[in-house]
């Protein structure tokens, strides 16, 4: 009996229109900005069409990246509305490759622009197994003090205790599979920006990353009790924003050159950290790993995973040898790929848009037995 679990940072499904790059100019489309726009009427109207255009285009690599990863249970990072998923799940999974999910579950979070988790769902897997969902439970209120954990570093960060930890939420989903439970925490943790007062933007918002993963470690162990939680069956899938490890990017576009470099902290670590749990990914190659492609220019380009499952030492042992999968075809052009990880795109990407996301959908077969 298996199951089929995936992630995917779908980037920006959204329902609603944003008018604000009429105001400021760094925000407006590169493909607006070519043209004279004589009001803020006029400028709705091309946004509207551009948008829409241009959202087209995107959710049929999203699909076909989907359709790939070949799913029974997927979660989703930057869902707009329960709306924006359904028109998407059939208008485009559905209608296009044959493929939809029955039940979508999903509710908002702390994100100011709206951009929630979600959680979509097969009746069965692709085996027969029913897939029946139990609860579904957001702990997007909690706070640093409800778990007790604000620090003085983030006091200067301008966090204040009774502020909410997560910047968008921690679901956690409970499912039987085959009748076998089975609980599901999906999150979204704080991304890294710019730089800014002399650090970078992974240093600058490191401390709210570690008390995401701490928070989410504090939930599990609230929940299963602290010296139960290693033989119960769970996983944390989700977009962490954080890296242990990067692929550096050498060189020019003609002769790129690739090296590791090993971080000396990650809020990762938290959460794999003496055995918590175990980031099945690591179970490929080093050099392979990756699921983003980020670039600041020439001189600041690397690979890294951003993208986790993450499996409780109870579903690591049962699956010695799950090896996840990384759908990459929907990465746009300007992603440069190390020697032998080429792969064929899929139809009508571009060099960096369209594209299914600049994140990679990670899929792993798990044993339910």
């Amino acid at each position: 009996m298996s199951l089929r679990i995936a992630t995917f940072n779908i980037e920006n499904l959204m329902a609603r229109f944003d008018f604000t790059g009429f105001r400021n100019e760094l925000w407006r489309d590169r493909a607006v900005a070519l043209f004279e726009v004589k009001n803020e009427a006029e400028y709705r109207e091309l946004e509207r069409a551009r948008a829409i255009a241009h959202t087209d285009d995107a959710r049929q690599l999203s699909a076909l990246a989907i359709a790939r990863a070949k799913a029974d249970i997927l979660c989703l990072q930057e869902v707009d509305t329960i709306e924006a998923l359904k028109a998407f799940e059939y208008g485009y999974l559905f209608k296009m490759v044959g493929q939809g999910y029955r039940h979508k579950y999903m509710t908002p979070g702390n994100d100011s622009r709206g951009i929630d988790l979600a959680v979509m769902m097969r009746e069965e897997t692709r085996h027969g197994q029913p897939i029946e969902f139990v609860r579904m439970t957001s702990h997007a209120h909690l706070t640093f003090d409800d778990l007790g954990l604000h620090t003085p570093l983030l006091g200067e960060l301008g966090n204040e205790p009774n502020e909410r930890i997560f910047r968008r939420d921690c679901l956690e989903i409970d499912v039987t599979v085959g009748g076998r439970p089975l609980t599901i925490y999906t999150a979204h943790f704080k991304s890294m920006g710019s730089p800014r007062n002399g650090m970078t933007g992974r240093e600058a918002t490191m401390p709210v990353r570690i008390a995401e993963a701490l928070a989410v470690r504090r939930i599990i162990e609230n929940r299963f009790g602290k010296d139960r939680t290693a033989e119960k069956r769970w996983v944390i899938c989700g977009d962490l924003n954080d890296y242990a490890e990067r692929v550096v990017i050498e060189g020019d576009e003609d002769e790129p050159r690739f090296r590791v470099s090993r971080e000396e902290g990650s809020s990762i670590d938290v959460l794999t950290g003496d055995g918590f749990c175990e980031n099945v990914v690591e179970r490929r190659p080093e050099m392979d790993r990756w699921t983003l492609y980020h670039t600041r220019g020439p001189q600041e380009r690397h690979l890294c995973q951003l993208d986790y499952i993450l499996l409780s030492p109870a579903l690591a042992r049962k699956n010695p040898g799950a090896v996840p999968d990384i759908i990459r075809n929907g990465q746009p052009h300007r992603t440069v790929f190390p020697p032998g990880q080429a792969v064929e795109r899929f139809p009508r990407t571009g060099w960096d848009r369209p594209k299914a996301s600049d994140h990679c959908p990670v899929a792993v077969t798990l044993d339910m037995a």
